[in-house]
Formats: structure tokens, sequence, C-alpha cells
């Protein structure tokens, strides 16, 4: 027994001692001069065999981008010959292809031409889709019609996203580094992985109806100006970050009927066609009776219908009655008015040709006494 347990402390010491044997720390482990997070560019001798297997990717484009694509695609085709890679345009189907060939080198580029063809179907234009097939250069395609069912509320959350004369687009363009192109029921975006995970960020939640893409913008641009600040870069933002709580619009509540007071015996039985001709004796009558009855009823109704429409019709050839003693005692009010106006009128001239008079007289008077008083002095004088 004690053989077996040292035989098996060996075994396990010596596995032990296999499972560290490869882990020494290389020299370039601790090298400050290497970034580890940026990526080389792909050089063709690291493959210099070529691929094994031919891979291809095709999509399907709307035939409004038909004449485009048509006068475009020499470029296109140009720009993927350099990487090794062929495409095929098909105008029956409506499709594109790309395929890897012998000359291809770079495992990943059939991926960004795959990329490329997605972007050329929801219409970018060649010469900024060209461009997703850089390393630095990303895409993704967002898509949006399948959030919201209402078509009216996805038109006008999707102009929300565009903004009057596009400049709320153009803002989230300028702060996430991006290029965004709204088409229809998808969104195409093209930029890095930071940038890509805002826009879509932005997209869902307007679409969604969570935030609206300004207050987003706002929060962007705090961002931005905290980053340049590198005594924050290991503390949290939340604190500098706008808190925007949603305002709940009040809703018309729901017309719900009263509930009845609950009773555990069942309500009346209602009485049957033939009890209620038992009670008023139509049970009791013969067919031709009652046929002369229902067409009696019938009549009834018939006339009662024909006079009230015909009182309807008459209605309105009725003149209107007229207010004879309201217009009467109105016109007796504006006469009685008038011709107090008048007396005073007549009253308020009197008193300014008195007036006049008086002073008239006055004047007189003193001009008399003046020279008379005149003479006297001249008379002395001499």
């Amino acid at each position: 027994m004690a053989s077996d347990v040292e035989a098996n402390a060996a075994a396990e010491e010596k596995n032990w001692r296999r499972k560290g044997k490869h882990d020494k720390e290389k020299p370039w482990d601790e090298d400050p001069t290497i970034d580890r997070w940026t990526v080389e560019k792909f050089d063709p001798s690291w493959n210099e065999c070529g691929l094994l297997e031919v891979s291809s990717f095709s999509t399907l484009f709307p035939q409004y981008r038909e004449k485009y694509l048509q006068d475009a695609w020499p470029i296109v085709k140009g720009a993927l010959k350099e990487f090794g890679v062929s495409c095929e345009l098909n105008l029956v189907e409506g499709s594109m292809t790309v395929s890897t060939t012998r000359k291809t080198r770079d495992p990943y580029i059939i991926l960004k031409a795959r990329d490329l063809i997605k972007l050329l179907s929801r219409s970018v234009p060649a010469p900024q889709a060209i461009k997703v097939l850089n390393d630095e250069m990303n895409c993704d395609i967002i898509k949006i019609g399948s959030i919201i069912r209402n078509k009216e509320r996805f038109v006008k959350r999707r102009e929300r996203l565009l903004g009057p004369n596009l400049s709320t687009l153009k803002a989230i363009e300028i702060l996430t580094g991006c290029y965004i192109l709204v088409q229809g029921n998808t969104v195409a975006a093209m930029g890095t992985f930071k940038g890509l995970k805002q826009v879509r960020r932005v997209v869902e939640d307007c679409i969604k109806n969570i935030k609206h893409p300004v207050y987003h913008i706002k929060e962007l641009l705090i961002k931005r100006e905290l980053a340049k600040n590198p005594a924050l870069a290991t503390e949290s933002w939340d604190r500098f970050l706008p808190n925007f709580k949603k305002k709940n619009v009040k809703q018309k509540k729901p017309n719900t009927k009263e509930k009845k007071q609950y009773t555990p015996f069942p309500p009346p039985q209602q009485p049957s066609k033939i009890d209620l001709e038992l009670e008023s004796g139509e049970y009791f009558m013969s067919d031709k009776k009652k046929s002369a009855k229902k067409w009696q009823d019938k009549l009834d109704k018939q006339s009662e219908k024909s006079e009230e429409k015909k009182r309807k019709r008459e209605a309105t050839f009725v003149p209107p009655k007229e207010n004879t003693q309201s217009t009467k005692t109105t016109n007796d009010n504006n006469g009685i008015a008038d011709i107090a106006k008048s007396l005073k009128k007549k009253a308020k001239k009197l008193r300014n040709s008195e007036a006049q008079e008086n002073v008239k007289i006055e004047s007189y008077v003193a001009s008399n006494e003046e020279s008379h008083s005149k003479k006297k002095h001249k008379s002395s004088s001499m």
C-alpha cells in the first residue's frame, strides 16, 4: 500500500514539472515599444502558396440600382483585382458574386469583398464602398424595418434620425467618425469598431423611441471633451454625463364598463315567442287573421314614416318668426337717443353764441372808454 502511494505522488510531481516547462518569460513580453493592439498590414509573402479552396459570396440588389451598378462595375472590378478577387454582376438574377482565385493571398479579403457588395446593394456609392477593403475600415448594416410595425411611426422616427436638412445625421457622422447612409429599411455605416458600436446604439434607441438622437449627440460631445483630459482616463464619467428622464405623456383612460354587483341567482328567464303570443291572444287566431294583422301593422308603420318625412320636408319651407317687438323697442330707443343728442348740441351752440356776444359788448365798451380818455389828455396838453 505504501509503495503505491509513493508511486502516485512521484507521478503527480512529474506532471506538475512538465506543466510549467514552457511557461518561461520571453524577451518581447515586457517590451514597452511593442503595441499589441495594432493590426499589421497583410504581406503577400506570409501566404505564398495561396488558398486551397474557392470561397464565394453573393447578394441580391434592388432593380433601381441596376443602372448605377452597371456603370460603376469597372471601378469595383479593378479594386478587387488588386487583391486577387474575382467579381460577377448578374443582371438576369439581379445578384452580385465575389469569389477567391489562385492569385488570392489574403484569406480575410473575401469577407471584405462580401461587405463591399452588401454596401453597394444598399445604395452606398462605389468610391465610398471600396474603402471597406482597407484594414482600418469596417462596416455594419443595421436593419431597422423589423423593429417597429406601424409604418407611420417608423417613417417619423427615421426622419427624426435624419433631422432637418440632415443636420442630426451629419453631427453623428462627425462625432463617431463614421459614414452613415439611411436607405429604406436599413442603415449602412462605415468606420472603426468603436464608432460603429456608437452608431448602432444611437440608431436603435431612436427607432425604439428610447432616447432622442440629440441627447446622444450631447453625450458624445461631453465624452470627447473628457477624453482630452488624461487625469480622467481611469475614472468613471457617469457624474459628468447628463441623465435624461423620459416624460410619459398622459394617455386617455380606456372606457371601462362598471361591474355589476355579483348575485348567485341567475337572471329571470325571458318569455318565449309562444308565451308572448298567448299573452296578446294571437296564438288562438287563425292564419288569415294573423296575416291580416301583420299587414295592418306594416301599413301603420309605413304611414308613420311617410308622415314624419312629410313633416320634415314641410319644415324647410316654414318661414322663421320675426321678432317684431324687439325691433320696435330698439327703433324707439334709437329715436329717443337721437333726440337727446340733437337737444344737447343745440344747447351747446346757444351757450357759445351768448358767450361770444358778451365778449363783443365788453370789448366795445372798453375801446370807447380808452378813446375818450385819450381825447381828454390831448385837450389838456394844448
